[in-house]
């Protein structure tokens, strides 16, 4: 069994004690009794917390830690990047080029600026600092912690949400099981901070499980505990309530991110993160069983993970928690999903991750795109500006050419509603994909992914304004589907990648129908270009039209 220890940073303020800044004990914070006997050799940064932990943490850690141990010694996948190279990307995530990704959480409550809030309350000088302070209160007296018994989700219907993102097209649905904050979204037997026992007291994960998997879809979760490590360091710098350890298993690690010795301001380089402070053991064995507890518990087909994952410090647990999935997976012969961003995985071995952004050409092997239906935040808040639908799905045409998945997020209100603006965003997308959606579920990308003068551009971006000139391409065995990003209002279109001795096209166009319109189209192939004359119409929105061809032998292409 493991020995508890505290972290460098800890170690450093334990050997201070009359040097301590807000210590667990400051001025006009209030003494826990159990904290008197431990302050002497731990602070409120010792990992994990002494104080309001499982009674039987250790044991179930240990027990964990073993599961994981056995697991991985008697299955195909090994902890090491090149057992890890033998894994596939399932067919149905390459099939359902469409999910729905959900930001819930106590963030929520206060619902100010973006889902950060729980982090920025507490950095000095930030618009969330002041906004906490004349609206709540001081944060020695009203802290995040406050927020949990307000975040009810009260109105939390599982069932019609699966209806309604079944209804928007989504194929597969991931909801974060737990957020940097701390807080999880599920019934956990490593901490006593979720939502089963605080909050809405119900296992929000585990329901909204059972009503996507009865609504045929697939279902994920998200962690994003890696960067708990550092969350809450700003509010242990003066008199709040992350230095009470009673809260230490909400609040605690609060690391500082930066180095010893580095005394650099603000967050250290986000692309290069061997200059953050390390996790600890302990913090890592802690991430790595409440990583494999998700999938013991919910049996995810996808797992998403954020970005601090990269922290170099990470690696070996990475690889350990993967091959666990791989090998659990495997054993019950079903295919599932990892996505990684930046450079946390060896190529091959899960699938890449862009957030709020896309690739500027195809690759060949599957990718995933997530970003939100919001602008300013992934959860929910107050006066958010949102994306169009129509701006939605040329994202996700121009994913889907290119051969990746869109996660597209939404943000719940904190008494479990949707908000309607993007129920209606939703439902306006779904209504595109009844009509096109064979244009994109179940393809692979063509020989070329498009054409036209607007580029995505790699990485992060804001969304592009798309012209009648531009084309994305898919196919099916067969047929070739041609997806133009904005209809033309005098119905002219020209595609100029489909001349008529292109040789990448296995003969001549035989047919060229525009989807969901039953009615005959005039259409042209000559050596410039597929000429098309579609009915006119003043929406704007993409469309897609159903390309068949002919062999050079005169057969035609099924």
């Amino acid at each position: 069994m493991r020995s508890r220890f505290p972290t460098l940073a800890a170690a450093a303020l334990t050997a201070l004690p009359g040097l301590l800044c807000g210590h667990a004990l400051a001025a006009g914070t209030p003494a826990h009794p159990a904290a008197s006997a431990a302050s002497a050799a731990y602070s409120v940064h010792t990992f994990p917390p002494l104080w309001d932990e499982p009674k039987d943490y250790e044991q179930a850690l240990h027990r964990q830690m073993h599961r994981i141990s056995a697991t991985i010694g008697r299955g195909p996948y090994k902890a090491d990047w090149h057992s890890l190279e033998a894994y596939h990307v399932p067919r149905w995530f390459r099939n359902a080029k469409f999910g729905i990704f959900i930001h819930w959480g106590v963030f929520s409550v206060p619902a100010f600026q973006n889902e950060w809030y729980s982090r920025n309350m507490y950095v000095k000088g930030s618009d969330a600092y002041e906004y906490q302070r004349g609206v709540y209160g001081p944060q020695s007296k009203f802290g995040y912690r406050n927020f949990i018994a307000r975040f009810t989700m009260a109105k939390f219907d599982p069932r019609a949400w699966a209806g309604l993102f079944r209804q928007a097209g989504a194929r597969f649905v991931v909801p974060v099981a737990e957020h940097c904050d701390g807080f999880a979204e599920y019934n956990s037997k490593f901490t006593l901070w979720d939502a089963a026992r605080m909050g809405p007291k119900q296992d929000l994960v585990g329901e909204l499980e059972k009503a996507v998997h009865a609504d045929g879809m697939r279902f994920g979760v998200s962690s994003h505990r890696a960067e708990h490590w550092w969350w809450y360091h700003p509010g242990t710098q003066y008199d709040s309530d992350v230095n009470d350890p009673r809260y230490a298993g909400l609040y605690g690690p609060a690391e500082p991110m930066h180095l010893p010795g580095d005394h650099s301001q603000g967050e250290p380089n986000p692309n290069q993160l061997q200059d953050w402070l390390p996790p600890s053991k302990a913090f890592l064995e802690d991430w790595l069983a409440r990583s494999t507890e998700l999938v013991d518990e919910y049996h995810p087909d996808f797992i998403y993970f954020d970005w601090w994952i990269n922290q170099p410090a990470f690696a070996p647990y990475l690889q350990r928690m993967t091959a666990y999935y791989y090998d659990v997976a495997a054993a019950h012969h079903k295919g599932v999903v990892l996505t990684y961003k930046l450079q946390a995985f060896a190529a091959g071995t899960a699938v890449l991750d862009i957030e709020r952004g896309k690739l500027d050409t195809l690759r060949l092997r599957p990718w995933e795109s997530d970003t939100s239906v919001s602008l300013d935040s992934w959860g929910y808040v107050r006066d958010d500006k949102y994306r169009t639908a129509r701006s939605l799905l040329t994202d996700l045409i121009d994913i889907v050419s290119k051969n990746g998945d869109m996660l597209l997020n939404i943000g719940p209100r904190a008494n479990g509603t949707i908000p309607g603006k993007v129920r209606g965003i939703l439902m306006r997308m779904g209504a595109w994909l009844e009509v096109n959606g064979q244009a994109i579920y179940g393809t692979r990308p063509w020989v070329l992914y498009g054409e036209g003068p607007t580029q995505a551009p790699k990485g992060r971006d804001s969304g592009q304004q798309y012209t009648p000139e531009d084309f994305r391409f898919t196919q099916k065995p067969g047929v070739l589907y041609a997806l133009g990003m904005v209809r033309p209002r005098d119905g002219r279109a020209s595609i100029l990648t489909l001349y008529r001795t292109n040789p990448y096209l296995p003969g001549p166009i035989t047919q060229v129908r525009l989807l969901g319109d039953p009615s005959p189209i005039t259409w042209r192939q000559t050596p410039e270009g597929l000429d098309v004359r579609l009915p006119p119409s003043d929406a704007g929105m993409p469309y897609a039209l159903e390309i068949l061809t002919r062999t050079s032998d005169g057969h035609p292409v099924h």
